[in-house]
């Protein structure tokens, strides 16, 4: 016999680390101002880049994408993660849940990429240093920095439409303070397909 999906998840409720209220207020002081020194740091960093020629080289632009990225990352998960510790509705929409795990995904699969990409430039500074310009030049190192935004961007996107193309029923609690996999998959309701599906995906993160 065939089951039927009654109701279908629209909204996650991200529920955090405590609820305990005065713990809470204290995680959002204590995240609010790692965020607020992360971005500062991250972001000084780009612009102190681009304002020194000084800087002008490889090793640094890349330092400077890092950063970029870095910053982004913060700001996929905090500002949610932040209202969610003083709010009582902690509610996110199922398409606001897709956009922040795609997102998520793709800057810290772009960080890994990035970070291969640096450690060949470091390679080629000591062990070629004479002919580093010539081996790093922009035609070198521009598509190095866009092929690791399309990796991120392709890995991210495969994770997501693999993750969100499986059914979400019944409950609709995600013990995280943000939409990942491994806490998306504990509220499946694991049919056979399904649960082949979850485990595959596990398997390939």
């Amino acid at each position: 016999m065939r089951l039927k999906n009654v109701t279908e998840v629209t909204m996650f409720a991200l529920m955090g680390f405590t609820d305990d209220y005065n713990l809470q207020v204290f995680l959002f002081l204590l995240f609010l101002a790692i965020y607020l020194f992360t971005l500062i740091g991250n972001l000084g960093l780009v612009l102190l880049v681009i304002e020194d020629s000084r800087l002008h080289n490889p090793m640094y632009y890349f330092l400077s994408v890092l950063s970029f990225l870095d910053a982004c990352y913060s700001t996929v998960v905090t500002p949610k993660m932040l209202v969610n510790f003083l709010a009582e509705n902690k509610s996110i929409s199922f398409l606001g849940c897709a956009t922040q795990m795609l997102l998520f995904i793709t800057l810290g699969t772009t960080e890994c990429f990035l970070l291969a990409a640096m450690a060949y430039d470091r390679y080629v500074a000591i062990y070629n240093p004479l002919l580093y310009s010539l081996s790093m030049s922009p035609r070198v190192y521009v598509p190095l920095i866009v092929a690791s935004y399309i990796g991120g961007i392709s890995h991210a996107t495969i994770h997501t439409v693999a993750t969100f193309h499986l059914s979400f029923c019944g409950s609709n609690e995600i013990r995280h303070v943000f939409c990942d996999i491994p806490p998306l998959l504990a509220v499946l309701i694991l049919t056979p397909t399904s649960f082949s599906s979850s485990t595959s995906w596990v398997l390939l993160r």
